[in-house]
C-alpha cells in the first residue's frame, strides 16, 4: 500500500468540464479524510472512500472534517487555492496521509497529501497546518 502526494487526475480533468466552486462563503464543501499506511491513495484517486481511513476518535469521525476554504486568487500567472489549518481535538489518531475532497460533488477526490510518515496524536488534537497561500506553496495551485 502507498500514498502519494498528488493534484488527483480526475480533478484536472473536472474542473475543464463542470465546477468545483472553492469560494470561502458560497461555495462547495470540501473535506478532508485521514488515512493509514495500509490505505492506496495516488493521482488515480477519484473519489473518498472509507478504506483504510483512521477509525474515529475525539472530534475525528468518518468522512473526516469540512475545510474552511480561502476564495481562490493569482500570483503572477499561478491560481491557488488555500485551506484555513483543521484540527481535530481529545483524538488519539495515527495517519500516513489525507485526502482532500469536494462533499458537495459526489464526494470527487481533489487533492492526496503523502504526510511522509506516520503522524500521531494520543488523546491531543492532531493539527492539519497548510502551507503559505503563495505560487510556490499553496496546497492548490494551477500554473
Amino acid at each position: 500500500m502507498a500514498i502519494t502526494q498528488a493534484v488527483c487526475t480526475s480533478f484536472k480533468q473536472e474542473i475543464l468540464v463542470e465546477g468545483h466552486d472553492f469560494t470561502a462563503t458560497t461555495g462547495d464543501t470540501f473535506k478532508i479524510a485521514l488515512y493509514s499506511s495500509s490505505a492506496t491513495l495516488s493521482a488515480s484517486t477519484t473519489a473518498y472512500s472509507a478504506t483504510n481511513e483512521v477509525s474515529n476518535s475525539g472530534t475525528y469521525t468518518a468522512g473526516g472534517g469540512s475545510l474552511t476554504a480561502v476564495t481562490p486568487t493569482t500570483s503572477g500567472t499561478t491560481a491557488l487555492c488555500d485551506f484555513s489549518d483543521i484540527s481535530f481535538t481529545s483524538a488519539t489518531i495515527t495517519a500516513r496521509g489525507a485526502l482532500i475532497y469536494n462533499s458537495s460533488a459526489s464526494n470527487k477526490a481533489v487533492v492526496v497529501l503523502d504526510f511522509g510518515g506516520d503522524k500521531t496524536s494520543t488523546s491531543g488534537t492532531f493539527t492539519i497546518a497548510f502551507p503559505a497561500a503563495d505560487s510556490s506553496n499553496a496546497i492548490l495551485r494551477l500554473a
